[in-house]
């Protein structure tokens, strides 16, 4: 009888293991064994950054091995920027300047809030972050929320955090992060 409550209780905190790592975004699962891509294309909450990232040409590295962190902006958060905007990234002859503003929402590493707060702690309140696209993005907290600094000094909050892929993780931000 025991064995048998301890291969259940096994079972079970296996199960519930496994779906505390499944994440909710956009009223999608986001699996941890699927890539930054395959997830995303599934939230409704990302349709615009999904159509930049294949504009822009980062699809395939986005698929790769990574590890990335990827501070992923709502459609609201794109919806945010001065009407027009998102349709003249989305062209042809914008493409250098898209790919700029995305990877800026892309830093090298696999970094979950957690590690991220403790940099920031460790920071004296602040924790600079090196972007894919060779910018700074300033981290610090309010609380047990994170939020982000860009280089012009706009502010986005994390809103759902630790979405973990098998080739990164994913922190969904409510406002789009601008270089220099």
């Amino acid at each position: 009888m025991k064995k048998l409550f301890l291969a259940a209780f096994a079972f079970v905190s296996m199960v519930t293991a496994a779906n505390a790592q499944t994440v909710m975004v956009g009223g999608a699962p986001m699996y941890p064994t699927k890539d930054i891509v395959d997830n995303a294309v599934n939230s409704k909450d990302h349709t615009i950054l999904v159509a930049a990232v294949k504009a822009a040409g980062l699809v395939e590295t986005l698929k790769s091995a990574g590890p990335f962190t990827v501070f992923a902006p709502t459609n609201e958060a794109f919806d945010k920027l001065p009407k027009g905007t998102v349709e003249t990234l989305l062209k042809l002859e914008n493409k250098a300047t898209l790919t700029k503003v995305l990877t800026y929402h892309v830093v090298a590493g696999k970094w979950s809030a957690a590690e991220i707060a403790a940099k920031v702690k460790a920071g004296g309140g602040k924790a600079e972050l090196k972007t894919v696209a060779g910018g700074t993005l300033t981290a610090m907290a309010d609380g047990k929320k994170l939020y982000l600094v860009d280089e012009k000094g706009g502010k986005s909050w994390v809103t759902i955090a630790d979405v973990f892929q098998k080739n990164g993780v994913i922190h969904v931000v409510n406002t789009v992060l601008m270089p220099k």
